[in-house]
Formats: structure tokens, C-alpha cells, sequence
């Protein structure tokens, strides 16, 4: 069902949620408190009580939330129960590393092409997925029908590289050029990562400590 009028702010803390959750399962514990999921998320119980109440509420007075269930309900709607098709244009050492690395499956993705333009990339195997060039975009795309597409090109490539991928029914980017894929498409569901970003940000904060 959708939940309409949930703020960002509430939904960029649901993956934290969702994390702290699996922790928690994983260390064997069954049920916990607002108070004490607080504690260990460094957030109030009211805020997790009025983040959680945004989508119905799941706890229960002096028995607190069924870690297993909670986390089941939490999946559900980040939509981790329906996986999305997922593709990585940009095969460079960022490209492979996420390919790699990131745990697609557990994330509501499935990881089903890997693209590169240039030639001495084309036909490497990453995580049993072989890389073909970006000339064979379309191709794969109409036979194979991507929902998202993972973006590490460098900037210059990116606006035609979206151009056409949301031409070819591309509905979601997560986007590491520096390119705001955004500009032209306005309707399509882009994150921006940004990593210069945060270390930007990560030096601001280290100035203001010292």
C-alpha cells in the first residue's frame, strides 16, 4: 500500500531501522523497546514512535516490537520483498567494487548486467556476470527490462547515458557522476551519491571539533 505524506527524514532513517534490526536478530535478541532501540540507535523513543506510526505502528504497550516481525514490515516497505533489476554502467574500480561487494540481494535488487566502453574490460566476469559494452545497451535493456541503473561513468557521459537509459524504461538511478541526473529528468527516481561530498563535510565538522 503506499504511504502518502511520509517525510524524507522519515524515510532515510528506515534503512537504519532496518539494519539495526538485523543486528539485533543476528545477537539473538527477540523483542525490544522503543527506549532501549533508542539507546542503541541514539535517537528518542517518541521519534521511533512517531516514525513507526507513520506506517500503522508495530509495537505493543509493555511488550515493545517483535524484532523479527518489525524487520519483516520494515523490508516490506523499503520493497525488499519485490526485487528490481539492476544494471552498473561504469565498470572502473568504483563500478567493480560495488559489483562486488554490495549485497544486492539483500537490498530489494537483483544485479543483472555490468557495461563498460571500453574494449579491454568487455567480457570480464564479475560475480559470474560478464561485462559487454555499453554499444549493446539498448539490446540488453529491451530484452531484459532494468528498473535501475548504477551510474559510476564520469560526468561528461552521464546526461546522454541517462537520456537513453530512461528512454529504454529505466525508472531509477543511483548516481556516483557528478552529473544532477535530475535536471532533465524530473520525474525519474535519482540518488545522488556524492562522495566529495561528505569528505567535505567530514572536514567542516573536524574544523568546527577543533
Amino acid at each position: 500500500m503506499p504511504y502518502s505524506g511520509v517525510s524524507n527524514s522519515v524515510i532515510q532513517r528506515l534503512p537504519r531501522y532496518y539494519r539495526f534490526l538485523g543486528d539485533l536478530k543476528a545477537s539473538g535478541i527477540s523483542r525490544i523497546s522503543s527506549k532501549a532501540l533508542s539507546e542503541r540507535m541514539n535517537l528518542t523513543a517518541s521519534q521511533i514512535r512517531q516514525d513507526l506510526n507513520c506506517f500503522g505502528g508495530f509495537g505493543q504497550q509493555g511488550y515493545g516490537y517483535n524484532i523479527d516481525v518489525l524487520r519483516e514490515e520494515i523490508g516490506h516497505i523499503l520493497g525488499i520483498d519485490a526485487p528490481k533489476k539492476a544494471i552498473i554502467v561504469g565498470m572502473g574500480n568504483l563500478g567493480k567494487a560495488l559489483a562486488q561487494h554490495l549485497k544486492f540481494e539483500n537490498k530489494g535488487f537483483m544485479l543483472i548486467g555490468l557495461f563498460d566502453i571500453k574494449e579491454s574490460l568487455i567480457g570480464q566476469m564479475v560475480r559470474n556476470i560478464p561485462i559487454r559494452s555499453t554499444s549493446n545497451l539498448d539490446e540488453f535493456c529491451r530484452d531484459n527490462k532494468p528498473e535501475v541503473a548504477i551510474i559510476t561513468t564520469p560526468k561528461e557521459a552521464a546526461q546522454s547515458l541517462s537520456d537513453q537509459l530512461v528512454k529504454l524504461g529505466v525508472k531509477g538511478f543511483l548516481n556516483f557522476s557528478h552529473y544532477d541526473l535530475t535536471v532533465n529528468h524530473p520525474e525519474i527516481t535519482v540518488e545522488n551519491i556524492h562522495l566529495g561530498d561528505k569528505l567535505l563535510t567530514l572536514s567542516y565538522r573536524l574544523k568546527e571539533n577543533d
